[in-house]
């Protein structure tokens, strides 16, 4: 198979023992990390983050990259610059010590209340970004921007233009395969989002979507949704050979507010989801 398995497994439990079980019980070796009873890895203070990656380096875990709140949807354009900056500076002494490349970013929500214009927005949206690019690339890791929230995360075209804008080479995409269909509520805007940035793409979030029963677009198992197939083949014709990382939202959501609260069914969804998954490349 061209492509390795990770995911962010604080869907399958918030205990660390939790996370690394699943991923285990799947044959994997990589861990996409995000939360850590809650707290966001990122936020940890030094002691508990290496405490952390010791143990999941005991298992012959791999720490594939960190899901950051770096111009996330908790943090609008409104939001005081210096924290992104901070937790960027942070994180990336961390990174380099446990060989993690890619940081997770979105690329800051308009306000919703008196949000700004347009091209106010983006203009700041840019400024920000190239400067936490250039700490990125001095550091020597990459900010993996995630077709999510933000301006980025309208549609093919911003994200673009973001890659355009903010030009380094330490600014590249994340393409979630499910975002763009749950935003737009069609498949094919995802393969169309997806054929006009794979050339900036370095990283892949497994999310799927179909219809529900009142035909509002929901999240779903990858085999449920045939994009998912369509962009894996398309992926392996190219090369990568990089991670599929699962963000299944079945039974967790952290920006939904959906909390981990049955450990065991959460577990359970999220190693048939990976199965799934490795059935589909298996197939291909």
């Amino acid at each position: 198979m061209p492509f390795k398995f990770c995911g962010f497994a604080d869907e399958a439990g918030k205990t660390l023992a939790e996370q690394i079980a699943v991923t285990k019980e799947l044959g994997w070796t990589g861990l996409e990390i995000r939360l850590l009873e809650g707290k966001n890895f990122c936020d940890l203070d030094d002691d508990t983050f290496y405490g952390a990656y010791d143990t999941i380096n005991a298992n012959g875990i791999k720490v594939v990259g960190f899901g950051s709140q770096i111009a996330n949807w908790s943090r609008p354009i409104t939001t005081d610059f210096q924290k992104d900056v901070d937790e960027l500076k942070r994180n990336i002494p961390r990174m380099n010590r446990v060989g993690a490349k890619l940081i997770r970013v979105m690329s800051y929500p308009n306000a919703k209340e008196a949000p700004w214009a347009e091209w106010d927005w983006k203009k700041e949206v840019f400024r920000r970004l190239q400067k936490l690019a250039k700490i990125a690339e001095d550091g020597g890791v990459i900010l993996a921007h995630e077709n999510c929230n933000g301006y980025g995360g309208i549609g093919p075209k911003q994200a673009l233009e973001l890659v355009a804008e903010v030009n380094s080479p330490a600014f590249k995409l994340i393409i979630d395969t499910g975002n763009t269909t749950l935003h737009d509520q069609c498949q094919e805007a995802t393969w169309e989002y997806y054929k006009q940035t794979v050339e900036h793409t370095i990283h892949v979030h497994v999310k799927a979507g179909k219809p529900g029963p009142d035909g509002k677009f929901v999240t779903c198992y990858p085999d449920e949704d045939p994009v998912q197939a369509r962009i894996f083949g398309d992926l392996k014709k190219r090369g990568y050979d990089g991670w599929l990382s699962i963000e299944p939202h079945l039974a967790a959501a952290v920006h939904a507010g959906q909390d981990v609260v049955d450990p065991k069914k959460n577990a359970a969804i999220f190693v048939d989801y990976g199965r799934r998954l490795m059935k589909i490349v298996a197939e291909l």
